[in-house]
């Protein structure tokens, strides 16, 4: 059978605005809770600390995170944790039972003490709202999980097909888990494609609807698109910058050109500079 791999409805996207203004990184009910330690938070961090699947990732868990998955677990966006799906240098992916109208959801937790944050650097210099955060690493890492939070809710209104986000807390994300039966969805590179040609016009249509709303995604390839129930998805958008960044020209031309090399190996005929020229022909991040 042939994917159609069909594509999303934008939702009235706004023009580029400021998806910042959301971003506060002061102290939350999570920190407060971790303060207080109260008796119920203390139970909750010696069962999840004890649990098999975290004893390796100690690291991840201070008691701030701990507090922060406590604080989702009490909001009822987390009723169950199971094992890592995938780690990185910044941030590990764990699969976990949401609350009831959630079902199976991705809880994504960047490390604080743990972080390298030399492959964040050409993200955030040049970009004011992070100098303003100077070289506090809590309260880089602090802004850098809302601004995923943030644009993963633009790319969606926008009618992008990403994880849906359903919660942030500190620095612990929640969103649509995208896989089945506990098992995460299969890649671009991974998975068989019988239509290439469909596939690159959805990818192409989603990242000139992401541009129309002035987001450019940093560091797409075909290990950042998966495909789920016959849906082309982006994934991890923490760095995505808008249109504002100094660098956002250079990564949109490496993206195209990633995008592009990825389906000439398909058979295509299709080239970075082509893609990146329709791109900017048909989107309209001033608007």
């Amino acid at each position: 059978m042939t994917e159609e791999y069909g594509l999303l409805e934008p939702e009235n996207a706004d023009g580029v605005g400021d998806e910042w203004e959301e971003i506060d990184v002061s102290d939350t009910e999570a920190d407060k809770v971790q303060r207080q330690r109260d008796r119920e938070f203390n139970q909750f961090r010696e069962r999840l600390k004890n649990t098999e699947q975290f004893k390796v990732e100690q690291s991840v868990f201070d008691d701030a995170t701990l507090g922060a998955l406590y604080k989702l677990v009490q909001d009822g966006y987390v009723d169950a944790f199971g094992g890592p799906i995938s780690s990185g240098k910044e941030a590990t992916v764990y699969l976990a039972l949401g609350g009831e109208a959630y079902g199976e959801v991705a809880v994504k937790i960047y490390r604080i003490n743990a972080s390298d944050f030399r492959d964040m650097r050409e993200y955030l210099v040049g970009d004011p709202r992070f100098e303003e955060l100077g070289g506090n690493k809590k309260r880089v890492v602090l802004a850098w999980t809302r601004k995923e939070f943030a644009n993963l809710k633009r790319a969606a209104k926008a009618g992008v097909r990403v994880p849906t986000p359903i919660a942030v807390e500190r620095n612990v994300l929640v969103m649509e888990f995208l896989g089945d039966d506990g098992d995460h969805a299969p890649t671009l590179d991974d998975a068989h494609l019988e239509n290439p040609e469909t596939a690159f016009e959805v990818v192409r249509e989603y990242m000139r609807r992401l541009y129309d709303v002035g987001l450019v995604h940093g560091d797409l390839s075909e290990y950042n698109i998966v495909v789920h129930d016959g849906e082309l998805c982006f994934i991890d958008l923490g760095q995505a910058v808008t249109v504002h960044h100094p660098n956002s020209d250079d990564f949109l031309t490496r993206d195209c050109a990633n995008v592009a090399s990825f389906f000439q190996r398909q058979g295509m005929d299709v080239h970075g500079d082509d893609l990146e020229a329709w791109i900017r022909e048909n989107a309209d991040p001033d608007r």
